[in-house]
């Protein structure tokens, strides 16, 4: 696993070796980067962030800040390594904590993000549970783009004011894009 592009390209990075833990594959990050084109100065929020190879490689690509939130310690080690590594840490910020808490408390803030990447364990119930939670917050205006990276089994149910705007799938993951409603 490496960063593909940016400041940092080409820069190994580190996961827990842990069935905890499924970090995207390159040529999903690389699918995901492409269809996005430009990150630049983007307020990124990287949930389910693991070992934050997503979050990470957008900072490479340009973007202002990236928050991760992961609950588990040896994903959170593997972030700050990450971050470290690749010279990335003034533009980012940590939350070890649940998914749902962070969005609490973030959504405390008032202030949206420009990319928000959801890619939580396979089969736990945990995407659509996510994005209803996103879509009744303030961290989702109109030009927020959700991408949401899941398991087939696990299809998405658009909450009332989110809506699909693209779907790729990469094997055994799927690739949703969803933007707030007009």
């Amino acid at each position: 696993m490496r960063v593909i592009s940016g400041k940092a390209k080409g820069h190994k990075l580190v996961a827990p070796k842990s069935a905890k833990v499924r970090p995207a594959l390159d040529q999903v990050k690389e699918a995901i980067f492409n269809i996005l084109y430009d990150v630049s100065s983007a307020q990124v929020l990287d949930l389910f962030a693991g070992s934050g190879s997503i979050g990470i490689e957008a900072l490479s690509r340009g973007a202002f800040h990236a928050v991760f939130v992961e609950e588990w310690g040896p994903a959170i080690e593997c972030i700050r390594r990450n971050l470290q590594h690749c010279k990335l840490t003034d533009g980012a910020t940590i939350m070890k904590m649940p998914v749902h808490l962070a969005i609490k408390t973030l959504n405390k803030k008032d202030r949206p993000f420009d990319l928000i990447f959801v890619d939580p364990p396979y089969e736990k119930d945990l995407v659509n549970k996510t994005l209803d939670q996103l879509a009744n917050s303030v961290l989702v205006d109109e030009n927020t783009m959700i991408i949401v990276e899941h398991h087939p089994h696990e299809p998405i149910d658009e909450p009332k004011t989110l809506i699909l705007t693209d779907s790729r799938k990469y094997g055994q993951t799927d690739i949703s894009f969803l933007k707030r409603q007009s």
